[in-house]
């Protein structure tokens, strides 16, 4: 059975993404996911490239990490 200190210290990221992606990046999440769905019957490679870039560098500032 796993520690609850170590479980609670493994999901802080998980939780702090999942906060960002629905709070902080919102506009940016919002604008990728009607890409996606407005091609998602002619998916082609980079077809939402600009709204992901803009959706994964504000997911980056918010995280506060540089990957």
């Amino acid at each position: 059975m796993p520690n609850t200190s170590q479980t609670q210290t493994a999901l802080t990221p998980l939780r702090r993404f999942a906060t960002h992606t629905t709070t902080t990046c919102s506009a940016q999440a919002s604008a990728y996911g009607k890409c996606i769905l407005a091609t998602y019957t002619d998916v082609r490679k980079d077809s939402c490239k600009e709204e992901f870039e803009k959706f994964a560098a504000c997911m980056r500032q918010a995280m506060k990490r540089k990957w």
